[in-house]
């Protein structure tokens, strides 16, 4: 049997309006969470899987203004995702998440890789919330690249938190490779 026990600590969003447009909020009164962006559905397959073997709340991270196929053609470089990927202070804009995170001790943090590193998207929503204290498990999906450059993105905008080595998936993750890999995080 696999068990994740967490304690709670506090934090509260940097700048939040705290305004809700997101109903993929799952409330189980766990102390951990699963928050994702998934422009392709990759990501939130395996946010689901890891959701469903923790028994965890979930939100997913919605652009205000989706990703179409068009925004997502790299081979395209004036697509969205190459003008923001190329641009270092790009930070598009997420639908508000009326989240406490102060209910959460250990945070699953999930994303696509965009050209070798994560949508910025992310950066607007780790600078939107303050992650001092917490327990950061990144996950990306990527078909080649590492999560490595990702994580130490993370690392730099929460050095206050205890930010995980992550891992990564590939499209076609299985529930019980999510389930093994969620046992390799939890024996570190």
């Amino acid at each position: 049997m696999f068990l994740f026990s967490c304690t709670k600590t506090g934090s509260n969003p940097k700048g939040s309006n705290n305004s809700s447009n997101n109903d993929d909020i799952v409330d189980t009164k766990s102390s951990s969470i699963v928050l994702y962006f998934s422009a392709t559905s990759n990501t939130r397959k395996v946010a689901q899987q890891i959701q469903t073997n923790l028994k965890c709340d979930i939100i997913e991270i919605k652009p205000v203004i989706p990703y179409t196929s068009e925004d997502l053609n790299y081979s395209n470089n004036n697509c969205r995702a190459n003008q923001e990927q190329n641009d270092d202070t790009a930070r598009p804009e997420f639908t508000q998440i009326n989240i406490d995170l102060s209910s959460y001790d250990t945070i699953y943090i999930g994303y696509p890789i965009w050209w070798g590193k994560m949508p910025k998207i992310m950066y607007t929503f780790l600078e939107t919330y303050d992650f001092k204290n917490k327990s950061i498990i990144p996950f990306c999906t990527s078909g080649g690249s590492s999560i490595t450059t990702s994580v130490n993105e993370i690392k730099s905008l929460e050095p206050l938190a205890d930010v995980n080595n992550g891992r990564r998936f590939f499209s076609n993750t299985s529930q019980s490779d999510v389930d093994v890999c969620l046992l390799s995080i939890a024996s570190q």
